[in-house]
């Protein structure tokens, strides 16, 4: 096994997942089933569409309002969907710098939509004045990318991208269906629960 490229997803790995937080949040808008409806892998309905890129961020706003039945602005969701950021442990974003001086090629795949990524594209991100984009060679985002994890074609896409071999990458998310099918290409896989210090574990797929 000799590992060169590493594949961080981005909520629970990178960053600690608050689902609750976001619940709350949406709840607050007057999203009575948020529970229903908001997944931590795999959302559904318009949350599923606006991080799979099928609709924009404006229309999932214009379908929110409808379905809490008041205009609610892009502020509003963009509140709500930050509710998920929990932590970002600075232990996290030491070891993304010791591991790119290491020479390893960091990539970011990450489930995620427009309103998340106002606060990670942005300078807010750490808090240092850098967004997640500092920290990663290369950047793959669902709403982007027109696909989910865990469909496999995302993950044969990355690699094709990179030009880089399954059994040269090592994929980390917390979603045990998504590292399955990751596994199942050939990819190493490493998933630890949402907000586990993976720091030093690491270290024993490298």
């Amino acid at each position: 096994m000799a590992v060169k490229n590493i594949i961080f997803d981005l909520g629970g790995v990178v960053i600690t997942l608050n689902k609750p937080e976001a619940i709350r949040r949406f709840k607050n808008l007057g999203l009575t089933d948020a529970e229903e409806r908001l997944d931590a892998y795999t959302q559904q309905g318009i949350f599923g569409e606006v991080e799979k890129g099928a609709i924009s961020a404006e229309e999932f706003r214009a379908k929110l309002s409808e379905m809490v039945h008041r205009e609610v602005s892009h502020e509003d969701c963009a509140y709500a969907w930050q509710g998920y950021c929990g932590e970002l442990p600075e232990r996290n974003l030491a070891t993304l710098r010791k591991l790119r001086k290491q020479g390893y090629r960091l990539i970011l795949l990450s489930n995620t939509n427009p309103f998340m990524m106002e606060w990670g594209g942005s300078e807010r991100f750490d808090g240092k004045g850098h967004s997640l984009y500092h920290y990663f060679d290369a950047v793959y985002l669902s709403y982007q990318m027109r696909m989910l994890k865990p469909d496999p074609q995302f993950f044969r896409e990355v690699l094709v991208s990179e030009n880089i071999l399954p059994a040269d990458t090592l994929f980390l998310d917390d979603g045990p269906r998504n590292v399955a099918v990751a596994s199942q290409l050939g990819i190493w896989t490493y998933c630890p629960e949402n907000g586990a210090d993976w720091t030093e574990k690491i270290y024993d797929f490298l």
